[in-house]
């Protein structure tokens, strides 16, 4: 049984399909029964996928969580890095013995990473991924049939 890599064979909407002037290329058709096998192609059954509404969500629920989660943190980083370089007696200030206040900030900066991760590992469990999962079975059985 040979399966074929169908994101070889057909790009992602928007992504490089032009058609060699700049412009978008127009859409094609699913391929019906042109070929020896009747019903779209495995390439033609990722696009459709991509284009479903079930795909979007997903991929919304996914955008939802990571722009504003990565902009924080990036904003927190760049904040530390600012205040080190413009505020170097602020962050000399001592907060307990010889524990400053840069170093409270830069041990806060691991802690944020270790709290981004789990709150977007949980993130991932509760919201998304059952909902990838059930995409993920529903288009392997579909390329199954193509297969067959």
């Amino acid at each position: 049984m040979r399966l074929d890599d169908p994101w070889c064979d057909a790009l992602a909407s928007g992504w490089s399909d032009r058609d060699g002037t700049g412009a978008p290329a127009p859409e094609r058709p699913l391929a019906t029964g042109d070929g020896p096998t009747a019903g779209p192609s495995a390439g033609d059954i990722y696009l459709e996928v991509q284009r479903s509404e079930a795909f979007q969500e997903v991929r919304a629920r996914y955008r939802r969580f990571v722009v504003p989660a990565c902009a924080a943190f990036l904003v927190w980083y760049l904040a530390y890095v600012v205040a080190a370089t413009t505020a170097p007696g602020l962050m000399a200030r001592p907060v307990a013995g010889a524990v400053n206040v840069a170093m409270v900030a830069g041990l806060a900066q691991f802690l944020t990473t270790f709290l981004l991760t789990w709150a977007y590992a949980r993130h991932a469990r509760l919201r998304r991924d059952r909902a990838a999962l059930d995409l993920r079975w529903d288009t392997q059985e579909m390329t199954r049939a193509v297969g067959r």
